[in-house]
């Protein structure tokens, strides 16, 4: 591993050092307090009954403290919080045509530019646009060198964030060596948001698992408990917020163990996850959906790695798993499904086809799933069968579920 990883001391953040970088991002970001209270009683108003009526009503809330600013820096503000309640109901379009909306009042506020360009280049990951997200992260960056005297010891801050979204995508794409080189030289700066999570994920996929850990657990516990929609460090929007960061760090980190071998702690964590998730979104989300692929995934390997059986569990999971996902039909030609998550329900039909090819009397669809699941699978790093068969050799790739962007990588 390289020389990043070396030491612990660089990737785990005091409180006070977190604190500090807050501190040095809000000196440019007073928002409103009117409109901080109208955005808490907004997301309140929405998730209570996590029904289509009450995000309506809390959008049309928000909608209307966003006529009635006149700073462009506050507009912008509640225009983040719209997209985050939009991307959470699967409306994307409308989340992406808010972060525009931001993009054109040229907001003065960087912190909460920076925080803009992570919700829409996430929107975009999620939707498999990764050229489109690695053109609105290198459009940020070069905003923030052209202003980099003025910014002073805040550009540090920023720029490491950008760069991570970077590592982030190229990860996604399945360029390890191209993600490497973004991280490098800035984990200093991450703190305990997105960028430390995307940094914990690069060193999980390269199996640096005790740092990674350490990482993951350093975000769980310094993601704030209060709902700060003050500080631009902790503010992002869509599938980048404060709280789908907690749900992905503990996501992952369930993972982690389970790739480590430590089934008991995995399955903690991961139903941690679950919960989480269902608080956050309510239980018929498909963000479920791939917590529930997680957990069978965890099976699997269980009764692989202990040469034990969990068929019935698995199955049950997958089909579960598959329903909230809205999973096409089997029938439906893989390049004409027009589907979110696609990896995600290719991993989850992969591994659902394996505890039916050896039931011989349902040999023939689980045959079927998985032609559709390797034709689904579209990873550049590994393939369908390695993501599923995990092994302890140190040289082989393992997979990575991020529940922030609902993707594999």
């Amino acid at each position: 591993m390289f020389s990043l990883a070396t030491k612990l001391s660089t990737t785990r953040p005091s409180s006070s050092l977190i604190r500090s970088w807050s501190t040095k991002l809000h000196h440019q970001f007073n928002p409103n307090p009117v409109a901080l209270q109208i955005i808490d009683y907004a997301f309140s108003l929405s998730r209570s009954h996590k029904s289509d009526e009450s995000y309506a009503q809390g959008l049309l809330v928000l909608e209307q403290c966003e006529s009635n600013q006149h700073d462009v820096n506050s507009k912008g503000f509640v225009l983040l919080a719209i997209s985050t309640l939009l991307s959470e109901r699967g409306n994307f379009g409308g989340a992406i045509e808010k972060l525009n909306r931001f993009n054109e009042l040229n907001v003065s506020c960087f912190p909460l530019r920076v925080a803009a360009t992570e919700a829409l280049a996430g929107l975009h990951l999620e939707l498999e646009e990764d050229d489109t997200s690695s053109v609105i992260a290198d459009a940020c960056l070069n905003d923030l060198d052209a202003v980099k005297p003025e910014l002073g010891d805040v550009f540090g801050l920023l720029d490491a964030r950008v760069r991570a979204l970077k590592g982030l995508i190229e990860l996604t794409r399945g360029n390890v060596d191209s993600s490497r080189t973004c991280f490098e030289g800035v984990q200093n700066n991450l703190g305990a948001g997105n960028g430390a999570l995307s940094y914990a994920e690069f060193l999980h996929a390269t199996r640096d698992f005790s740092t990674a850990k350490q990482l993951y657990e350093n975000v769980i516990k310094h993601i704030p408990e209060s709902k700060d929609y003050s500080d631009p460090y902790n503010l992002a929007a869509g599938n980048m917020a404060r709280e789908d960061i907690l749900m992905a760090a503990t996501c992952a980190l369930g993972q982690l163990e389970s790739h480590m071998g430590n089934f008991d702690d995995a399955e903690k964590i991961l139903t941690q996850a679950l919960t989480t998730t269902e608080e956050r979104f309510g239980p018929h989300h498909p963000k479920m959906g791939i917590i529930l692929t997680c957990i069978a995934l965890m099976f699997r390997h269980k009764a692989r790695t202990e040469r034990s059986s969990s068929l019935m569990v698995q199955e049950g999971l997958y089909r579960r798993a598959l329903e909230l996902l809205k999973a096409p039909q089997l029938e439906t030609e893989v390049q004409h499904a027009r589907v979110h998550g696609k990896d995600i329900i290719a991993l989850a039909r992969g591994g659902y086809a394996e505890t039916l090819c050896v039931q011989q009397n349902r040999k023939a669809v689980g045959e079927q799933m998985k032609i559709w699941a390797e034709a689904a699978w579209k990873n550049q790093r590994l393939s369908l069968s390695e993501a599923l068969d995990i092994s302890s050799n140190p040289s082989s790739k393992i997979p990575i579920i991020d529940a922030r962007i609902s993707r594999a990588f």
